[in-house]
């Protein structure tokens, strides 16, 4: 029998250890093609039409490794017990968060690209939360005041303190709130491409604002573990925290307009036990979604749904559902089935001077998965040594069978 050249066997050892190295080693990402991996699903309106003469925007890449963890790659269903999991969920996509840990305790296509719909707003809330003073005072144009409803109903030429403002962005979802925010961030394109370095700066490699207020536009995507990304770093922000679990506000007489009241649309606050809050939203694009957080016997849990449906029971309902679920896992103590990412570099908006679509470059710890580099390295390194310990022992047995 021809005997191996133990020089030959070493380099092609090496040379597979060094595929390892650069990052060339097959992920569970490359196994596995999920629904709306890339992109969402086709709009049914015009509303992502791009403007004359503006190409439409090219689906942010996908990372080779999939975000926190080589689960987050799998289809369909990713929980350590299914056993309890509620039958009537409509959602195309959903994640369960431990608030505190980050970790996703279970969840379902949680890196399919969907549209945000209202949940962006959350996001926008995020940036102001760390660009503007609560006390700054916005004064409402007549573009703010007359932007595509739902609308807060602000007056142009009004006088609104960001705290306010955020409290109708959050509390009503006001499409002219979050264009009035916006335009005291520098303007709409200015607004969205802090947004998009915000997003990036968290790891979100699946979100790209187009606007502000979470209307279909030209690119727009995020994901469920995108926006539990978002949501955990907002729960964070005591300001943030505060507005969502208010349950009224009163807004002052502004221009003529009488003083007006408005009350916190989610309506699992006040009725689901322990409930911290969260955001709604719907475009016939995006359909449903929605993102929501409660504490119960010492856990904090959330929820984010995509692309959900009303029948055969209400969103809100689903979402109870999800998070009485999240609930069992936490306190049963099953391990989780990945890890929400922390941001890279400190995520603060003022220094987030990304250009646009910076959304599409993920974090490097971001791109890594749960096995990591060491893992790669030592799995090469006993790979050589059995291949070395195979080719001398063949070697010892072909010396004793010619000496015989």
């Amino acid at each position: 029998m021809r005997s191996v050249d133990p020089r030959a066997a070493l380099g092609l050892v090496l040379a597979l250890l060094s595929g390892f190295l650069i990052g060339t080693a097959p992920t569970a990402a490359a196994v596995q093609t999920c629904p709306d991996q890339q992109a969402p699903p086709p709009p049914v309106d015009t509303s992502e039409r791009p403007a004359p003469g503006r190409p439409s925007p090219q689906p942010l890449p996908v990372p080779d490794q999939p975000v926190g963890g080589t689960r987050m790659a799998e289809c369909g269903v990713i929980a350590p017990d299914s056993t309890n999991l509620p039958p009537d969920t409509t959602a195309a996509s959903w994640v369960i968060q431990d608030l505190d840990t980050g970790a996703v305790l279970a969840a379902k296509n949680p890196h399919a690209r969907e549209r945000p719909a209202s949940l962006i707003k959350t996001l926008l809330a995020l940036v102001v939360i760390r660009e503007l003073q609560p006390s700054q005072v916005v004064v409402a144009t007549p573009e703010d005041a007359s932007q595509e409803c739902t609308c807060l109903g602000l007056v142009a030429g009004g006088s609104y303190t960001v705290d306010q403002l955020l409290h109708g962005l959050l509390m009503h979802s006001g499409n002219d709130v979050a264009h009035a925010l916006a335009t005291a961030l520098g303007g709409v394109p200015a607004a969205v491409q802090k947004m998009n370095a915000l997003a990036a700066s968290l790891g979100a490699t699946d979100t790209r604002a187009a606007t502000p207020s979470g209307l279909d536009g030209p690119g727009m995507s995020t994901s469920a573990y995108d926006l539990s990304l978002v949501f955990h770093a907002a729960m964070r922000e005591p300001e943030f925290a505060e507005v969502v679990r208010t349950k009224g506000f009163q807004f002052p007489a502004q221009g003529g307009k009488p003083a007006f009241g408005v009350v916190n649309d989610n309506k699992l606050l006040g009725s689901y036990p322990g409930f911290l809050g969260g955001k709604t939203g719907f475009t016939d694009d995006a359909r449903h979604t929605y993102v929501g957080g409660a504490a119960q016997g010492g856990k904090r849990v959330a929820v984010v749904m995509m692309r959900a449906e009303q029948r055969p029971t209400l969103v809100v309902a689903q979402a109870a559902k999800l998070l009485d679920y999240g609930f069992q896992l936490a306190k049963a103590g099953l391990p989780s089935v990945g890890q929400l990412v922390e941001p890279a570099v400190s995520a603060n908006a003022n220094n987030a001077a990304a250009p646009a679509g910076a959304a599409g470059s993920a974090p490097a710890a971001a791109h890594r998965d749960a096995f990591g580099v060491t893992g790669w390295v030592l799995t090469g390194v006993v790979a050589l040594l059995i291949l070395i310990g195979f080719v001398l022992q063949r070697r010892r047995r072909s010396h004793t069978s010619s000496a015989d």
